[in-house]
């Protein structure tokens, strides 16, 4: 192995292990808190997610998840389950990555379950990928949803706000999402 390759081995592997330390240290009340703040963040910044929330039958919150890269990368987060304004169950966020991408970012990220099957489906799958396990809509920036009862048709929306940081060639296709155990 040469001395470059090497380094970015290091690094790279540094900077994913930096992505999984910071939500193991929150606890459930911490990560409350935080789902709550970004919920009311959310409402404020991205229009048309809070008349998506009064719809759907339920709404995954991933109040930060904190990704980073160089050519190997990682993210992490922590988040619950709401079904109307109760946190039914907590999840996390994880996914990893090979290829061309350099860079540290976190962001919140949400997901809007459109249907009772969809939803029932998630809660009891070991482990759910999107983009595998549902199709999905994915917006990232702070237009409109363009949501109304006639044009939801999708049984989950991924909305990705409160992003900080950059990383080149980012993405949520994949990402694993898993029932936290504490």
């Amino acid at each position: 192995m040469s001395n470059w390759t090497r380094r970015g081995f290091i690094a790279a592997t540094s900077l994913t292990a930096a992505c999984s330390a910071t939500g193991l240290s929150k606890s459930m009340n911490q990560i409350d808190m935080d789902i709550d703040a970004a919920r009311a963040d959310m409402f404020r910044s991205v229009p048309g997610t809070q008349q998506l929330s009064s719809q759907a039958a339920g709404v995954l919150i991933i109040p930060e998840i904190t990704e980073a890269g160089l050519f190997i990368g990682g993210s992490y987060g922590e988040g619950a389950l709401l079904i109307g304004d109760a946190k039914v169950d907590y999840f996390s966020f994880s996914a990893a990555s090979i290829g061309p991408q350099i860079g540290v970012q976190r962001f919140s990220h949400a997901l809007f379950f459109m249907t009772q099957e969809t939803l029932a489906g998630f809660r009891n799958a070991d482990g759910w990928q999107l983009g595998v396990d549902a199709e999905f809509v994915y917006k990232d920036d702070y237009g409109s949803l363009g949501v109304s009862t006639n044009t939801i048709n999708l049984p989950v929306y991924a909305v990705v706000f409160r992003q900080s940081g950059a990383i080149v060639g980012a993405t949520l296709q994949g990402a694993k999402y898993s029932r936290i155990r504490r």
